[in-house]
């Protein structure tokens, strides 16, 4: 559990990097739980870490720091990557944790797919020695297997399960047996289900503590809107509204709400916003708004 009594799986909204937007979703929609991803940190492409933590610390019960490596395997940076390479990222993964104070969880360096399940417990466990006061959060990858699954939870107090990596395989369908077979060995064990973004399957497991989420962004990107359905519980989409359709009802409606959302916007962004801007927050508010009636 991450909060006293927890009674259901806390869904973390990611892209935290946006400390502004989580703001803002914070005190305007009550969002209390955040993801962030340490890439652009230790790239430099973002800057002010300290002050970024102190921020987030301040707007979350409970914050996750994701260690890039999916960036790293598949995003930006995909391709294949030495010992020495992780070697100086997990370095800085300690750095960064040290120097800016964050006291939330984070995601251990699961390495597997590209360096073997050996590797993967050498940066874990180094990570673990070097953060004694951070939790962890260990990656269960398909390369670790049975045997491996079962060290996991030998060692673990809080793993994951990557839905990306099942869904990417052809087997999404394992995970709930995966989940099963996880919470019937030990059963006081936290489960992250990192990428779940498929709200409509949340039920199924009640007994996992947090997941992530990235959907609540991809209205914006994506020009849609989402509204709980309180009879069936679920967020659904509807209405495609991307701004370069050329309907003008659906225009002056996009328009309308970037008006009525404007100035509690404003307030949190220290620059200049475009319509386009406007619209994108007002949309982004809204979705974490019908996001919170789930979590």
């Amino acid at each position: 559990m991450i909060t006293e009594n927890q009674k259901n799986i806390k869904v973390h909204f990611a892209g935290a990097e946006d400390i502004n937007l989580h703001q803002l979703i914070k005190d305007k929609a009550n969002i209390n739980y955040h993801l962030f991803t340490v890439y652009p940190f230790i790239r430099k492409s973002q800057k002010n870490d300290k002050e970024f933590i102190k921020k987030l610390q301040n707007i979350s019960k409970h914050s996750i720091m994701d260690s890039g490596l999916f960036t790293l395997m598949f995003g930006a940076e995909a391709g294949k990557k030495s010992v020495e390479f992780l070697d100086n990222w997990t370095d800085k993964i300690i750095e960064f944790i040290e120097e800016t104070g964050y006291k939330g969880t984070y995601v251990d360096v699961d390495c597997q797919k590209i360096l073997g399940v050996e590797e993967g417990w050498k940066y874990r466990k180094r990570l673990k020695k070097a953060l004694p006061n951070n939790r962890q959060i260990n990656v269960f990858h398909m390369e670790d297997g049975q045997k491996g699954l079962d060290k996991l939870l030998d060692y673990s107090n809080y793993i994951a399960i990557s839905v990306p990596e099942l869904r990417a395989i052809k087997k999404k369908e394992y995970l709930y047996s995966l989940f099963n077979y996880i919470k019937n060995k030990k059963p006081e064990i936290d489960v992250h289900l990192l990428g779940f973004t498929e709200f409509k399957g949340i039920g199924k497991y009640k007994e996992a503590t947090t997941c992530d989420s990235v959907s609540w962004k991809q209205c914006s990107m994506y020009g849609q809107l989402v509204k709980f359905n309180s009879q069936t519980g679920l967020v659904e989409y509807y209405d495609n509204i991307n701004k370069k359709t050329s309907l003008k009802n659906i225009r002056v409606d996009l328009d309308r709400l970037a008006k009525i959302y404007e100035k509690d916007i404003r307030k949190y962004f220290n620059r200049k916003l475009t319509d386009r801007s406007l619209i994108n927050y007002a949309i982004d508010l809204i979705s974490a708004k019908e996001y919170k009636k789930i979590t």
